[in-house]
């Protein structure tokens, strides 16, 4: 019996790679510039990321299948921690390479427990070395390299910067010759296997974190109530979803200022993403402890995914 996955094309590779490592070490960065278009939200504040994101690149014969991971942590008691540990851990599972991304010569407790979780991985672990243009002293580079290597034998070691895109076709040379011959499993014009629908809420939720900083905790959730498309324009509801008052009225701003500022960038990201004019409507809802309910977290979309 002929086996479906072996393609014709011997050429043919196609295989998944799990971008892993710390909070804010630059992974939702990467893929973005890996892929050529915005997918994953990204800001300055750690774990911004929350959901295992499948980015799709395909060139030539090649496909290959990224996914972005929410930041390994420290174990903490709220559900939404430990659904984001979860999401990340199980993006291990049957991948062909784990790219492990680290920030320049910092190494820290949090980078260990990364690196713990990778002693059973069989796949090929590349080490990134990501962010290394803004190093005050390049020179200490190497000796960073040798300490690392000493703690596993990575397949490669990579220094780039993703935003900068620089180095980075070392890297995608890496993933590549590690592929496994198989036919392409998505179309070849395939961005992601999300929906339009979370991609839109990921956008308004980046906006929010952007703006505010560190004047918001991390207990802002963003539900879609309504995507539809009209006469050439796709019309977008968005609920932010807080848990205190005092919350609701730092989103809103004076006068509505802040959620209006919020809007207009979101639309103009989501504008670029669906190539049509969007009307995107925002308002803010308090929902009480949904960070540290499973329930909660379930009826917006952040559950385990199987398969």
């Amino acid at each position: 019996m002929m086996d479906p996955t072996q393609p014709d094309n011997p050429d043919s590779r196609c295989g998944f790679v799990a971008i892993v490592g710390r909070p804010n070490v630059g992974k939702s960065t990467l893929l973005n510039h890996l892929l050529g278009q915005k997918l994953s939200i990204t800001s300055r504040k750690p774990q911004t990321t929350r959901h295992q994101v499948l980015g799709i690149q395909t060139r030539g014969d090649t496909q290959t299948v990224y996914v972005d991971t929410p930041g390994m942590h420290e174990d903490e008691p709220r559900a939404l921690n430990r659904y984001m540990n979860r999401a990340a851990s199980s993006a291990l599972k049957d991948v062909d390479v784990v790219v492990f991304v680290v920030d320049q010569t910092h190494w820290n407790t949090a980078d260990e427990q990364v690196l713990e979780k990778l002693t059973h991985v069989k796949a090929p672990v590349l080490l990134v070395i990501n962010k290394v243009d803004r190093m005050d002293n390049p020179d200490q580079l190497l000796p960073h390299i040798e300490m690392l290597s000493k703690k596993r034998d990575f397949d490669e070691v990579i220094p780039l910067s993703a935003l900068r895109e620089k180095n980075m076709e070392p890297l995608e040379t890496a993933v590549e010759k590690r592929l496994p011959q198989s036919v392409h499993l998505f179309p070849d014009d395939q961005l992601t296997d999300r929906p339009m629908r979370f991609l839109a809420a990921e956008i308004v939720r980046e906006k929010i974190t952007r703006q505010l900083g560190a004047e918001l905790p991390y207990s802002v959730a963003v539900e879609i109530e309504e995507f539809r498309e009209e006469k050439r324009t796709v019309h977008i509801s968005a609920l932010i979803i807080v848990e205190r008052p005092g919350q609701k009225k730092i989103i809103i701003g004076d006068g509505g200022d802040r959620i209006r500022r919020i809007g207009e960038e979101a639309r103009h990201d989501l504008e670029r993403l669906l190539e049509q004019k969007v009307m995107l409507r925002l308002w803010v809802k308090v929902k009480r402890g949904w960070s540290d309910s499973d329930r909660a977290l379930k009826s917006l979309g952040m559950h385990d995914r199987q398969g």
